[in-house]
């Protein structure tokens, strides 16, 4: 599994178009998006290590004392949201040629109960978690923190 983080002040996914886009998933104060893709290999212990991960962290800014800047911190120290958006693109071979190939990406019956079990692992941590929709074209609404954007392989 794959993972990109980003810290954000807020961030939401919608899917649909014009009046017609519905936001699906939504953290309206800081925290962190984290883009999960998965491969055919992948299973319990690799969503156990990107969950951990996700949640243990220190990519926040905690809160400041004496004029100073916060230490770095995580999710679960603040008790921060976070938004789970599947992205099989992370798995991306570009090595050869113009066009992206798909092959190490995991098919959707395979990724999609990974993915959701990412999402379930953290609420299990006590976190509040939003998602994205599997398989549906989603936009990304997001304001990043930073930027602070890091890349988690399991």
């Amino acid at each position: 599994m794959r993972a990109v983080l980003q810290r954000v002040s807020r961030a939401a996914v919608s899917v649909g178009e014009g009046e017609r886009a519905v936001v699906v998933g939504e953290i309206t104060r800081p925290g962190l998006l984290a883009l999960v893709g998965a491969t055919h290999d992948d299973g319990p212990e690799q969503v156990a290590t990107i969950a951990r991960k996700i949640a243990e962290l220190r990519l926040l800014e905690g809160p400041a004392s004496g004029g100073q800047r916060g230490a770095e911190v995580s999710v679960s120290d603040l008790g921060a949201p976070v938004l789970v958006v599947s992205q099989f693109t992370l798995y991306a071979d570009v090595r050869k040629g113009r066009r992206p190939s798909w092959n190490q990406a995991a098919p959707g019956p395979v990724a999609e109960p990974l993915v959701e079990a990412v999402a379930q692992a953290l609420r299990e941590r006590g976190l509040e978690v939003a998602t994205g929709r599997f398989g549906a074209h989603m936009r990304i609404d997001m304001q990043a923190d930073g930027p602070v954007t890091v890349l988690v392989e399991a």
